[in-house]
């Protein structure tokens, strides 16, 4: 558990394979499906000077060129939290309990700088990513879309724009959470070019094979 984090701090805390939900830090290398199937947890981060979107990548862009963002510092609101209740609808399995599960009560008090990305289709409030911001690289720490919206890969397209904004800001790497090496619900992250994996192993990154 930890308070307050300095930027500098976070960055090597993401580098080892560290995330958070509000001010409660962790990591593990496996998990369980609900039929008790094992996963091997695998930590991500995109290195910026290595990524380009794809083709299908640049499509989601212009499908959504439509649509107005904003970056401002995180405050949680009964807008957001209704938009979080119609969202965990998609799931099946694993299904979060509520926003605060990852942002923690207080995002705006620490541990950290946490920012939220809001995606709007005139005044409708359509996806918000949060992302905590270090010295030199932003790490993802959830994201959730309208569902009657799903067919425009809003998913997708929020880490873009995350990815857009890091490079506007020069950050070294944008930590898109984790996948598994199994195959799983977060597989679309895999096809962001400039992907590495940590293995726990060594403690090294390795670049993810495409």
């Amino acid at each position: 558990m930890c308070e307050a984090v300095p930027p500098e701090v976070m960055d090597a805390l993401w580098s080892g394979g560290w995330r958070h939900f509000g001010k409660l830090f962790f990591r593990y290398e496996r998990q369980e499906t609900e039929d008790g199937t094992p996963q091997t947890v695998t930590p991500l981060r995109i290195r910026m000077e290595n990524w380009q979107p794809t083709k299908s990548q640049r499509r989601v862009l212009r499908r959504n060129a439509d649509l107005r963002w904003d970056m401002r510092p995180v405050k949680l609101d009964d807008d957001l939290r209704a938009l979080f209740e119609r969202h965990k609808a998609r799931f099946r399995e694993n299904v979060p309990e509520k926003l605060e599960n990852f942002v923690g009560d207080a995002p705006e008090a620490g541990p950290c700088d946490c920012r939220m990305l809001r995606v709007f289709e005139h005044d409708k409030l359509l996806a918000v990513s949060f992302l905590d911001v270090g010295k030199r690289a932003f790490s993802s720490v959830y994201a959730m879309f309208e569902p009657e919206a799903a067919w425009r890969s809003l998913g997708i397209f929020t880490m873009l724009l995350e990815l857009q904004f890091a490079r506007e800001m020069s950050f070294e790497f944008l930590y898109p959470g984790y996948a598994t090496h199994e195959a799983g619900v977060y597989d679309y992250k895999k096809q962001f070019t400039g992907m590495e994996w940590l293995d726990f192993e060594s403690g090294e990154w390795r670049q993810l094979p495409r």
